[in-house]
């Protein structure tokens, strides 16, 4: 069976979509066309590859299969593209890095001043993006490279791909709510005052996203521009925080125990662009000897 790299893209971004609608749009196609070229693919593959719903459409387990390996094909064809763009990229043109609240914290500015040193003949510009929108702006070649989040069930499509755990965990002060916890639920949490990020910070909006209108509402202390005046204020006792373990000194002392949702266990990974620039590999290279780096100190 042949692939169309065009069905493969708008496959991919349904799946990231959540809806042909949305896919459609993003790859500016009609809905029609869209609709017909996810059917083609089912009829070649001799199975449904997604599930239709009022609220938009899911993988199956063969869809999921498929639209991993359509990323894995087109982050190759964006190496190859990449390759080549590297002979007419103007020069002086900077690359663009995206990257969540937690990857700013440590492991994008350490990486950025290696490369930047190894490097005095590129330029990079860094911007603060959710995952979801990372990886559409990837998608559409609006940016090089991406630092995103996913599900920790989910495996990177490249092992080297994977920078470091994610996974959120709840902190208090030494002796606070959560010693000598397991885990705490985020209705456990919220019984608590908390402090965190501003309501557009990615990581708040991950929060918001993820717990639903049902979740409780609780009383925010304190917001902050970074996680690391967060973890301050939870040391300080000023309310809990739920932030990514790894932005977390164990040598702090801080009270510390998971977070007990489905969506708290999560991994850092890298993300290329449908057309990277020049130096994307090794922009990639900073960042996972970054996070080797990070791991290595926090062991």
């Amino acid at each position: 069976m042949r692939y169309d790299l065009i069905d493969l893209r708008l496959f991919r971004t349904v799946v990231v979509e959540g809806s042909i609608t949305a896919g459609a749009a993003r790859l500016h196609l009609s809905l029609p066309s869209a609709s017909a070229r996810i059917r083609a693919l089912e009829h070649h593959a001799g199975v449904d590859l997604l599930v239709r719903g009022r609220r938009g459409v899911r993988p199956t387990p063969t869809g999921s299969a498929l639209a991993r390996h359509a990323g894995d094909v087109l982050d190759d064809l964006g190496r190859l593209e990449g390759a080549v763009a590297g002979y007419r990229r103007p020069a002086g043109t900077p690359l663009t890095l995206l990257a969540g609240s937690s990857a700013m914290r440590r492991l994008v500015p350490r990486a950025l001043v290696s490369f930047l040193v190894a490097h005095p003949d590129v330029d990079v510009v860094t911007r603060e993006r959710r995952s979801a929108d990372s990886v559409r702006m990837l998608a559409d070649g609006q940016a090089d490279l991406g630092v995103v989040v996913v599900d920790a069930r989910e495996d990177p499509r490249r092992a080297e791909d994977r920078l470091t755990d994610d996974s959120l965990v709840v902190v208090g002060p030494a002796g606070g709510a959560p010693a000598g916890r397991e885990a705490m639920t985020f209705a456990e949490v919220a019984e608590h005052p908390l402090v965190g990020l501003e309501p557009d910070a990615p990581l708040t909006l991950t929060l918001e996203a993820n717990l639903g209108e049902h979740a409780p509402v609780p009383r925010h202390r304190g917001r902050a521009v970074d996680l690391g005046t967060v973890v301050d204020l939870a040391a300080a006792g000023v309310g809990l925080a739920v932030v990514p373990r790894h932005v977390v000194d164990p040598a702090r002392g801080l009270a510390v125990c998971e977070l007990a949702e489905p969506f708290a266990r999560r991994t850092l990974v890298l993300r290329r662009g449908a057309r990277p620039g020049p130096g994307v590999e090794d922009l990639a290279d900073h960042l996972r000897r970054g996070a080797r780096d990070a791991a290595s100190v926090s062991t």
